[in-house]
């Protein structure tokens, strides 16, 4: 008896009237391969892999990096936090591309947002979803109704251990999509760039401590932070101490005003980007490519006004600093780690150019032209 072949939809349609699930590593006809991803899963895909479905919209800056010459061609959707995260740098890729705006897109606020609904009808031919997603996915059933679903899922991770999982991810992700060696020479570049911060601060003596603000003014109270992972494994590879290192169990927490106030911080470091489409009226710090100084500024004088920060010894004297919040899940993050070096250690990294390194990036990687923006000092001057 010959087998009986299904699409995607003839599945969707079976799990919607609550029928029998079909399991299959890939409806796609074509070569199968097994990709072992970050989370240490085998996934089994069909080859070739020719449409993605992003779980994450700032996936997207990884595209860029490995396709530069067609970055969304075959993005069949991601989550709207490309845009609404970083809207500045979306209207840049949006005028070099027009086509993206028409990429359908779901909320990211949520994974369960993605739905296996929404997800087969698409007919990718891998889900791509953060490490940190990973679960919700699972306690949410997701995962289980994409295996029934025959949609596989490869998990990366640029975001919560940026230096131990960022060269595996974008290995896995050059895999998928065929360009190993585009993976291989970014990396290349990557290490070099890390190497000028780690290998200048290998006699270190003297580590300031930095308070990190995640997404200062977004939100009405203070302070988000970061504990020993993102931001902070920036900070402390940098050649900072981390405040929220002593009191956050996690990457993510909340330190109490308080508690920055008695710890009196040596540096303050926020993260900002254009989040008009978040919160239009907010004081946040707007970051990104060709963003005002002179506004963003003014913005973190006024987050410097707030109990938590005014009677600082780091804010009545000038070291306060905003940087760019999507450096925060994305492989671009040494660019971030260079220039926050450069802030707790002018000294030692006198000749070092953060903008010319971002600018060489952008040269050789990416597909859109550099815009500088993407961080500033309250004192109008960085050394």
């Amino acid at each position: 008896m010959s087998a009986q072949r299904y699409t995607r939809r003839d599945v969707l349609t079976r799990l919607l009237a609550g029928g029998a699930l079909l399991a299959s590593p890939s409806l796609r006809a074509g070569t199968a391969n097994v990709i072992e991803d970050i989370a240490g899963r085998r996934v089994t895909l069909g080859q070739p892999i020719k449409q993605l479905l992003l779980g994450d919209g700032p996936l997207a800056y990884v595209m860029a990096l490995l396709k530069p010459e067609d970055p969304f061609g075959g993005i069949v959707g991601w989550g709207d936090n490309f845009r609404a995260a970083d809207l500045d740098g979306y209207q840049a890729y949006l005028d070099r591309f027009p086509s993206i705006d028409r990429i359908p897109t779901f909320s990211s606020r949520t994974v369960d947002s993605i739905g296996t609904e929404l997800a087969i009808s698409l007919e990718p031919d891998v889900l791509i979803m953060n490490l940190s997603s990973k679960p919700a996915a699972e306690s949410s059933g997701l995962m289980t109704r994409l295996t029934q679903a025959g949609v596989p899922v490869v998990f990366v991770d640029f975001r919560t251990r940026m230096f131990g999982n960022t060269a595996r991810s974008i290995l896995i992700l050059g895999e998928l999509l065929g360009r190993q060696a585009q993976a291989q020479s970014f990396l290349e570049f990557r290490q070099t760039q890390i190497d000028r911060v780690s290998t200048a601060l290998q006699s270190l003596q003297h580590r300031p401590t930095v308070m990190i603000e995640r997404a200062a003014g977004l939100y009405d109270d203070c302070c988000l932070s970061y504990g020993d992972g993102n931001f902070g494994e920036l900070v402390a590879a940098a050649g900072g101490d981390n405040l929220g290192t002593r009191f956050l169990h996690g990457t993510f927490g909340t330190l109490h005003p308080e508690q920055v106030i008695e710890s009196d911080p040596d540096i303050v470091l926020v993260t900002g980007a254009n989040w008009a489409l978040y919160s239009p009226t907010g004081d946040w710090v707007n970051l990104g490519p060709g963003a005002d100084p002179e506004q963003g500024q003014a913005r973190l004088r006024r987050l410097m006004k707030r109990p938590a920060y005014r009677s600082l010894s780091a804010v009545q004297e000038g070291r306060v600093h905003a940087i760019w919040h999507p450096f925060y899940d994305n492989p671009y993050y040494f660019i971030a780690l260079q220039r926050i070096a450069k802030w707790l250690h002018p000294e030692r990294f006198r000749t070092l150019d953060p903008d010319a390194t971002f600018d060489e990036l952008h040269q050789r990687f990416l597909p859109v032209s550099y815009q500088p923006g993407y961080w500033l000092s309250l004192s109008g001057v960085s050394p």
